[in-house]
């Protein structure tokens, strides 16, 4: 699993243009999926995202959580996050996961998230969506599944 995480003070993802998600500060998590993941993988890096302290203390210190500055939460699914583009000059996208895996674990993270922080928005799994945000900071991190669980801790 893939998700590049901006740090954001306003985002939202529209499709055919309808706003269909929008948060205010927060985070935009731009999710993709391969066909080793499962749920026990989702949990986890859901956890290690809920957990991570980058946003500014009251010194400035990059040292508050998500919960802590009452965060939102922008969920969108990005297969081309697996994009492998070593040969050629056209991507293949055959380490993304198949689309029914992919959307189930979209689905589940979604709803996790809507468990865990003050409010969750998504985009719609497959559509031709357009993302606009403002990233503060700027502030992007890029989580690996497999970096992240090969630490052995989250």
């Amino acid at each position: 699993m893939k998700i590049v995480l901006q740090r954001v003070l306003q985002a939202k993802v529209e499709v055919a243009g309808e706003t269909v998600g929008e948060i205010g500060k927060g985070y935009l998590l731009l999710l993709g999926v391969s066909n080793e993941d499962n749920k026990d993988i989702a949990d986890k890096m859901i956890e290690k995202i809920s957990r991570l302290r980058i946003f500014e203390d009251e010194n400035g210190k990059t040292n508050l959580s998500i919960d802590q500055v009452d965060g939102e939460v922008l969920v969108v699914s990005q297969f081309t996050l697996y994009a492998d583009c070593r040969k050629g000059n056209r991507p293949s996208f055959t380490n993304a996961g198949s689309p029914d895996k992919a959307n189930e674990l979209y689905e589940y993270i979604v709803e996790r998230c809507k468990g865990l922080f003050k409010k969750t928005q998504h985009g719609v799994f497959g559509a031709d969506m357009q993302v606009s945000l403002i990233n503060d900071g700027p502030f992007t991190l890029v989580l690996d599944s497999e970096e992240i669980l090969q630490n052995g801790r989250n």
